[in-house]
């Protein structure tokens, strides 16, 4: 028989059964009757109860559970989100604390859809989140303002990314469904309440020297025929007086006079001698 602890000795439970047996590992039985014990029957509290601030604020995120327990409407919506499942990402404190004047800065809308972006509706495992990439919505999506946000994961590191930066998961605080509570090493800021940095825009080439216009091709040839030739493309004619021209025309004179009377006297002699 069997009896539960401080029951007087009382053995109100007895062996039925073997119902499984692994040799000197596991033994698995069944007794007639459950046996009674007063932590089993202490209630759970459920998630409703669950004091999420408090666990933020005890591992090093204080300064985003402060923010978001002064913003109502936004603590509202993640404990009404706590029995259907939720998953929270919340910034280190140094990290929310230098991003204030910024939150400071939105209006109470704004603030109110900043705090809910770091919540999801949904319970998210860490191994979930290594095998599950892509968008994921979060309790400020709704409808057009989608407020998402891209899962990213490198082997064992899990990233968070929006159009405007990229956080890394750097903790969990808590991971039982359906509550779980990750620890983030920046703030994530939601493309619809932050600008992108504007892209310097590259600096323009410079510009090339103009070149010089270029007569069509009908121009050209109606050109190149009335138009005169200049004097430096053509070969300049020598003067009538030229004196190398001259020279060499008496002297080709000369040489045809002389010639002629060599040619004269050659004659005469001939004559002579037949006489």
């Amino acid at each position: 028989g069997f009896g539960a602890e401080d029951n007087g000795g009382d053995l109100d439970s007895f062996f039925v059964k073997s119902v499984e047996e692994l040799p000197y590992n596991i033994s698995v039985i069944q007794i007639s009757k459950a046996l009674p014990s007063a932590i089993a029957e202490a209630p759970t509290p459920g998630p409703s109860e669950l004091n999420i601030t408090g666990i933020m604020s005890a591992h090093g995120c204080k300064v985003f559970a402060d923010t978001l327990l002064a913003n109502p409407e936004a603590m509202g919506t993640y404990e009404d989100n706590l029995n259907g499942g939720l998953t929270v990402f919340c910034p280190l404190d140094d990290a929310f604390k230098a991003f204030l004047p910024k939150y400071k800065n939105l209006t109470a809308s704004g603030k109110e859809s900043f705090l809910e972006f770091f919540g999801v509706p949904v319970y998210q495992s860490l191994s979930m989140l290594k095998s599950n990439n892509g968008l994921m919505n979060t309790l400020a999506t709704d409808g057009a303002s989608k407020f998402d946000f891209t899962v990213q994961n490198d082997g064992e590191q899990v990233t968070l990314k929006t159009k405007i930066n990229t956080v890394k998961i750097t903790g969990t605080l808590l991971d039982e469904q359906p509550v779980a509570i990750y620890t983030i090493d920046k703030v994530l800021m939601p493309r619809e309440l932050f600008k992108t940095a504007p892209t310097p825009a590259p600096a323009p080439a410079p510009e090339e020297a103009a070149d010089a216009p270029k007569a069509s091709k009908s121009k050209s040839k109606s050109k190149s025929k009335s138009a005169p030739t200049p004097e430096s493309d053509v070969p300049a004619d020598s003067p009538d007086d030229d004196p190398a021209d001259q020279t060499a025309d008496d002297n080709a004179a000369l040489s045809f006079k002389g010639g002629r009377f060599v040619a004269v006297g050659l004659s005469f002699l001939l004559v002579f001698l037949l006489l």
